[in-house]
């Protein structure tokens, strides 16, 4: 069993209020929830209207697993290339057997 978690940093390009802050973010986080079923939020800059910075989590069974959860939230925050700036995106991965 492996446990995934991690940060997402982004920069929101051409959000002008919290209102359109939140609707890119949730729109983020709830694509990623849709793919697999992963904890994900926002966790910091609640208050900035282009930061945001987003944790998830995830269990999976095998190294697959691990690659396709990654893989998929990659995919997911690129998918809005044109709204935010990726800065980041870093995990760890805690092994139990």
């Amino acid at each position: 069993m492996y446990v995934i978690y991690g940060v997402i940093d982004l920069r929101l390009l051409y959000s002008g209020s919290l209102k359109d802050k939140r609707k890119i973010v949730q729109a983020i986080i709830a694509r990623n929830r849709s793919k697999y079923n992963i904890s994900i939020t926002e966790v910091d800059y609640h208050d900035l209207w282009q930061r945001s910075l987003i944790g998830f989590t995830a269990v999976v069974n095998n190294t697959s697993g691990i690659d396709a959860v990654i893989s998929t939230i990659e995919k997911s925050v690129y998918s809005f290339d044109d709204e935010v700036e990726l800065l980041l995106i870093d995990h760890q991965i805690i092994t139990y057997e």
